[in-house]
């Protein structure tokens, strides 16, 4: 059973960097604290950028979501991006992945966004199980990235 979900604030960002950090470690990527905190400061400065979710277990942060917000032509408005989902490997299997993706999905419906997308690995990925049960489908797009600035966990 998730605990309690609730919508992040500046004074998270230490627990944030700490999951993400967890995040990073399973795919094998370091991932420098000052960088990853900074990024998190900036998002939750800015509320028109996007949002982020944290679950508790008691009074300790188990799981995180990002959500970021963009403009789409293709869905005539904004658009948010699932950017980082992580739930502490000790904590999965109780619903916790599923109820930051409902919180990210209302948040994303309060702030009139017109559709939710995510990366995630190639298919035969773990977390595609979860995406999939939570209504995302594949959209025979790909996604390619020109990097303009290095990636927070090579900074």
């Amino acid at each position: 059973m998730p605990g309690r979900i609730r919508t992040a604030t500046i004074a998270d960002v230490p627990s944030l960097v700490g999951l993400m950090q967890g995040f990073y470690s399973e795919a094998g990527f370091p991932l420098p604290a000052d960088p990853a905190a900074r990024a998190f400061a900036m998002l939750l400065s800015a509320p028109t950028l996007g949002a982020v979710w944290l679950a508790e277990q008691g009074r300790e942060a188990v799981g995180h979501v990002v959500l970021t917000v963009a403009f789409s032509m293709e869905y005539g408005g904004r658009r948010g991006f699932i950017d980082d989902l992580y739930v502490r490997p000790g904590d999965r299997g109780r619903g916790t992945g599923a109820a930051l993706l409902a919180a990210a999905q209302d948040g994303a419906l309060s702030l009139g966004l017109r559709a939710l997308c995510v990366e995630t690995g190639l298919a035969d990925h773990p977390a595609r199980g979860l995406y999939a049960r939570a209504g995302y489908v594949d959209s025979a797009h790909a996604l390619l990235v020109l990097p303009l600035a290095s990636p927070v966990h090579v900074a």
